[in-house]
């Protein structure tokens, strides 16, 4: 399979390296600066730059869109999120006319339900927040494409190099919300496994949740880090900030991924952050 990933950063790295594994012809679309996996082709071009995508590899099976804003503004999440799938599906349309699959990589930070709800595929999206509302409508752009196109909304990514939660607890940061507050994470080789299996899946349907097998309440995560590094359980926050974790406060089911045959390498945060404290 021939397959372009739009924005080889840390997932799209991740992913790279498993398809070029697998034996897939890859080529990582970037603006330069990235050490690509070995295997992979580089492209430099820029998706918010129409005339750099001119010379995109031709006859492409896959596309994965997996670009980062590379800040948190409405300016740039506009450009990387609404302004670059507009662009890359356009050039696509000259060079690769009959691409099978167009992933296109968002967040579950387009759902606005909270107080622990629980969340699917069939739950309304309706964030009005820049950063989701953007999102939503770049993935309006991709379904509004020519192509069979698949959405992933991933969870809160960590893995290498992503241990906040483990350095707040060493630093002594950490504090415990006053009441529970669900997190949806998603280890970044699963984020990378995922997608995979997306762009090899027959039949994929237009929209999945990537995220763990079990939304853990903060809390519990918080004092599993800490029991496990030796360190003094977290103290209560005080009952502001608890007020502000509970925006986004919600659960998301992955059965829809898990139904079409992906298993979780790390099925909740313990196998995963074990992994990233050395045990």
């Amino acid at each position: 399979m021939r397959v372009l990933i739009a924005g080889c950063g840390y997932v799209g790295t991740a992913l790279a390296e498993l398809l070029v594994h697998d034996g897939h012809h890859v080529w990582a679309l970037r603006r330069g600066g990235v050490v690509l996996p070995k295997g992979a082709e580089s492209v430099q071009a820029d998706v918010t730059k129409p005339e750099t995508l001119t010379m995109l590899p031709a006859s492409i099976d896959a596309v994965v869109y997996a670009v980062s804003a590379g800040g948190y503004d409405e300016a740039r999440y506009r450009a990387a999120y609404v302004d670059g799938p507009r662009n890359i599906l356009e050039a696509l349309r000259a060079t690769s006319p009959r691409l099978k699959r167009f992933v296109f990589v968002s967040s579950t930070g387009v759902y606005a339900q909270s107080d622990g709800k629980w969340v699917d595929e069939d739950s309304p999206a309706e964030q009005s927040h820049f950063s989701g509302a953007t999102l939503l409508q770049g993935e309006r752009i991709v379904a509004s494409s020519p192509f069979p196109t698949t959405v992933v909304r991933l969870g809160g990514i960590y893995g290498p190099g992503r241990t906040r939660l483990i350095e707040s607890v060493k630093s002594g940061s950490a504090t415990l919300p006053s009441t529970p507050t669900y997190v949806n994470l998603v280890h970044r080789d699963d984020c990378a496994g995922m997608i995979r299996h997306l762009i090899t899946l027959g039949g994929a349907s237009d929209l999945y949740l990537g995220v763990d097998n079990e939304p853990a309440d903060r809390r519990e995560i918080l004092k599993w880090i800490a029991n496990r590094i030796g360190a003094p359980k977290p103290p209560a926050e005080e009952g502001a900030t608890s007020a502000r974790g509970q925006r986004g406060n919600k659960r998301c089911r992955n059965a829809r991924i898990l139904a079409s045959g992906y298993k979780c390498r790390y099925p909740t945060f313990r196998e995963g952050l074990a992994l990233e404290l050395g045990a």
